[in-house]
């Protein structure tokens, strides 16, 4: 079995990054999104744990935002 892990690199800070992955929260046995950032800034990585309605919502807020970009790059080339 293949073992990877998928990392979204930041633009301009080669060593920062996020990621998410679906994880469990062991004591309550309930499944949620877990949001990673790491930053040159630390030397850790903060975490952020969405449970799947908000994770939905984030999603369709960061489509919304790409959205925007696209639009305006078209109108102004």
């Amino acid at each position: 079995m293949a073992t990877f892990e998928l990392r979204f690199k930041d633009m301009i800070y080669v060593d920062d990054y996020i990621k998410a992955e679906k994880a469990t929260y062991p004591s309550t046995n309930q499944d949620y999104i877990l949001v990673t950032l790491k930053t040159n800034d630390s030397d850790f990585e903060q975490e952020i744990l969405l449970d799947k309605s908000t994770a939905i919502k984030f999603a369709k807020t960061l489509r919304t935002e790409i959205n925007k970009i696209t639009e305006s790059e078209v109108n102004n080339g």
